[in-house]
């Protein structure tokens, strides 16, 4: 108190107008020495100014900024953790954040018991931490000769950095230069951890001694994670098929301390970004905001993400129970340690012998590249030939397509193959698939022998493998024999024989009636083609078309069928059968008494598609006939419904599969060259090859069907239009059809002709090739459309460069320029500059025809 008032009665003095000067001069020194607590909150130690462990006193070291603190400590002690322990270290941590986040200790193996520490610049000028109790030096910089002076000092800056000077401010030591001796656990910006140079883990979070894993800088741009002498993780690169593991940008420039990038532009990681190697073995990125830590990154990230994870032989998928699993053909070498989780040691198989070899193929999201590799292999036939001539295990072959066409293109400058192979067992390891990986273009296609294949062995009974997971699940056939299931199927079996027998009765009955009534109208009006419904209804008063009069009277060939038969055959039209939307209406499945499974095209009263589109669909289809259009097998009209009946196309359309990046990898380029043909074919025996000169009007991927054999079929003819003789254009007011597809003539003017269908088959050529619809192709990465992105690769000469990455591994590089010249001549802005399908036709598609 008294100290108190004395101030206040310095402060009056200094006041008046005639020691202004001399108030500001001595309370500048007055301010900066009286006050006890702020001098205690020092930046720096000198010899005569050491730090003490005083216990509940606190002496420590506060960098300028208040952003990093210096001191004694014991882990945990700074919130309730239930562990009571005296021993002490001296550290570096961020100040005023709880708990501590420590950055540095420089007695992480042998710490100070019972608050006797002292932290001191000796005679000799080095910084020493010593036990009082024990009487010894626990810790030294040891980097000051004997010349050092009086004037050393050490200083904690804002960066985390301690730093030893002499008197002539040089820094003779610091704490972010590595130190073999003493590793830290953290880095942080500004620090630099050169080849070989490492970070080493704590024990657990309240013992900092050296821990079992270690962060090491193996190369220039690699990194890895040991457990003690053990490879356990590292860092992805060019040499190695890793992709899961590559680390982020922000992670290296901090690692590379900002070398590859101007600092400013990284500012935001100052002072809140660090680099911790943790107990657990994961190496983190964590930043700070708000006095508390998020996580940025971290690896390994998944028990996959480990080396050797599931050992030779192993499969490991992270979305897995458990995540291991032993390639087909082959066991757990150790069945005990296995089945405890411990995988490392990997699965066995019988592949010594060459003979009556079998190969099986998966794809990896990741896979240790092999020994032995052969780059003059120019397909996977010559990778697997010389697989087998050496006797090996494995091989895997690929081909990068380049991204420039030479003017002369030969097998070896279209791309970059590459042919792995691998001549034992134990080298195939670090294999790993992952259901949630979306860059299908990044994985690598395996075929691996097994001796004596045989697919029933490698599951346990009632499982089976699954390909798409590399692993054993539930086999739904195999539980079916459980005695419950076949009880049910005693039980169930019969009842359902006697209700689908009742159903055929009925249906012939209903039938036979039609008939009869069928027999008796053609008796009063011979010439209708068509039949009344129940309704009293006649079809051919809808369907009345002064160009059919003469086919009217000979029948269109399809027959009629009642609302009820197909309503009994599709469950009442259950979402159960629904097989997709179209444009004009639903499509369900059903089943024809006698078997025949069928599509069932329901019109929506809604829709587009009236009867004008009605008639034009019944009467067209039926006259066509061709392997590579759809089949119509009868129609049905009721009131306001309208109902066509298709054969059923068990691989539904193509959009389906080429928009699709699970079901596009059901496809190769052989199929989708044999689709493109397909569509050319049924597109040419429209124009030019019927009777009937046709125009579709609506070509695109989701009116082509596909049937068991992957063969397309055109369908939807609702909007098509029939012209006789040499007639090949028309007009129309009504610009019916879908955007992306339709020529610009069409659009604009509503001019159509067969040049109109050449267009929309150029743009589903490019869409099959691509695997990217052309509306909405604005969204991904490019500006233009997927027609102005093709035009512009073209001119670039990487024309190859719009394939889909799905397709490069088996796809002809002369066959796929040549589709995507065909295309880009059909998709022209003038329609008398596009070919006709007769001239797309005569096109020299491969290099034996050319």
């Amino acid at each position: 108190m008294m100290w108190k008032r004395g101030r206040v009665m310095w402060i009056r003095w200094f006041a008046t107008a005639d020691n202004l000067i001399s108030f500001s001069f001595f309370s500048a020194i007055f301010l900066s020495c009286s006050s006890q607590l702020f001098c205690s909150a020092r930046d720096t130690i000198t010899p005569s100014q050491p730090i003490f462990d005083r216990g509940v006193e606190r002496d420590t070291l506060v960098s300028t900024g208040g952003i990093f603190e210096l001191g004694f400590f014991t882990p945990g002690d700074d919130f309730t953790n239930g562990i009571s322990t005296n021993k002490r270290y001296l550290g570096i941590w961020y100040h005023g954040l709880s708990p501590r986040s420590v950055v540095w200790v420089a007695n992480r193996n042998q710490p100070i018991l019972d608050r006797q520490g002292v932290f001191q610049i000796g005679q000799d000028g080095n910084l020493n931490l010593l036990d009082k109790l024990e009487g010894k030096v626990v810790w030294s910089s040891s980097k000051v000769s004997s010349a050092a002076t009086a004037n050393t000092t050490a200083k904690l800056l804002d960066t985390g950095n301690f730093i030893l000077s002499g008197g002539d401010q040089a820094p003779i030591w610091q704490s972010f230069i590595y130190d073999e001796a003493n590793p830290s656990n953290t880095f942080l910006p500004g620090m630099k951890l050169e080849v070989n140079q490492k970070l080493q883990s704590w024990i657990d979070e309240y013992d900092p001694a050296y821990g079992d894993f270690i962060f090491e800088r193996s190369g220039p741009n690699q990194f890895t994670i040991k457990n003690r002498s053990t490879l356990y993780w590292r860092s992805g690169s060019s040499e190695d098929f890793s992709v899961l593991e590559e680390m982020p940008k922000s992670v290296l420039n901090l690692l590379l301390n900002y070398t590859s990038v101007k600092r400013d532009s990284l500012r935001k990681f100052d002072n809140n970004s660090r680099l911790v190697i943790d107990p657990s073995g994961q190496i983190k990125h964590l930043t700070k905001d708000n006095n508390s830590w998020s996580l940025l990154w971290f690896q390994p990230s998944d028990d996959c993400s480990v080396v050797r994870a599931c050992g030779p032989n192993g499969v490991c998928n992270s979305s897995s129970t458990p995540v291991c699993s032993c390639l087909p053909g082959f066991n757990p070498k150790e069945s005990e340690e296995w089945n405890s989780g411990k995988y490392s040691n990997g699965c066995t198989g019988n592949t010594e012998e060459c003979k009556e070899m079998n190969f099986f193929s998966l794809y990896f999201s990741r896979v240790r590249i092999p020994e032995s590799s052969y780059p003059e292999s120019e397909n996977e036939k010559s990778c697997r030939d010389e697989c087998l001539d050496k006797c090996c295990y494995a091989y895997s072959y690929s081909f990068e397509p380049s991204l420039r066409l030479p003017e002369e293109a030969s097998p070896s400058s279209l791309g970059t193959h590459s042919c792995w192979i691998w001549s034992s067992s134990d080298n195939l390891i670090d294999l790993q698939v992952d259901n949630s990986y979306t860059q299908v273009d990044r994985r690598r296609k395996l075929y691996f022998r097994v001796a004596n294949f045989d697919s029933g062995r490698r599951c346990s009974a009632n499982f089976r493998w699954d390909p798409t997971v590399a692993n054993c699940i539930p086999d739904a056939a195999q539980e079916s024999h459980s005695p419950r299931k076949q009880l049910i199927f005693i039980v169930v079996i019969p009842i359902t024989a006697v209700i689908i027998f009742s159903c055929i009765v009925t249906f012939l009955c209903c039938l036979r009636r039609i008939v009869k009534g069928k027999g008796y109208r053609e008796n009063i009006q011979p010439t209708s083609a068509f039949h009344l419904d129940e309704s009293g209804e006649r079809p051919s008063d809808i369907l009345d078309s002064e160009e059919f009069i003469e086919d009217d009277k000979k029948g269109i060939g399809v027959p009629f069928f009642n609302f009820e038969t197909i309503a009994a055959v599709t469950e009442n039209f259950s979402d159960s059968n629904k097989l997709g939307q179209g444009g004009f209406g639903p499509v369900y499945k059903g089943q024809l008494p006698g078997g025949q499974e069928i599509a069932v095209k329901r019109l929506s009263r809604s829709s587009g598609q009236g009867l004008e589109e009605f008639k034009n669909e019944v009467l067209l289809i039926s006259k066509l006939q061709h392997r590579n259009l759809v089949r119509l097998l009868g129609y049905s009209i009721k009131g306001d419904e309208k109902i066509l009946l298709y054969e059923y196309m068990p691989n539904k359309s193509l959009d389906s599969f080429i928009f699709d990046q699970t079901h596009r990898l059901l496809l190769n380029w052989e199929m989708c060259f044999n689709i493109i043909m397909g569509i050319a074919r049924g597109l040419l025996y429209l124009h030019q090859d019927s009777r009937l000169r046709v125009i579709h009007r609506d070509l695109k991927t989701s009116n082509i069907l596909l049937d068991e054999e992957m063969n397309p079929k055109i369908s939807d003819f609702g909007l098509a239009r029939i012209f006789g003789g040499k007639q090949t254009e028309g007009n129309t007011s009504r610009v019916v059809g879908t955007y992306g597809y339709m020529s610009p003539e069409y659009a604009l003017d509503g001019l159509f002709s067969i040049k109109s269908d050449v267009f929309s088959f150029g743009v589903v050529l490019l869409e099959i090739i691509s695997g990217k619809k052309n509306t909405g192709f604005y969204q991904s990465e490019h500006t233009l459309t997927l027609l102005g992105y093709a035009w512009k690769l073209w001119k670039e000469g990487k024309m190859l460069a719009l394939t889909d990455k799905s397709l490069c591994e088996s796809c002809n590089a002369f066959e796929v320029t040549k589709c995507i010249h065909v295309a880009l001549l059909c998709v022209q802005e003038e329609a008398d500059d596009r070919p006709t399908m007769s001239n797309v036709g005569t096109e020299q598609w491969t290099p034996h025809q050319a």
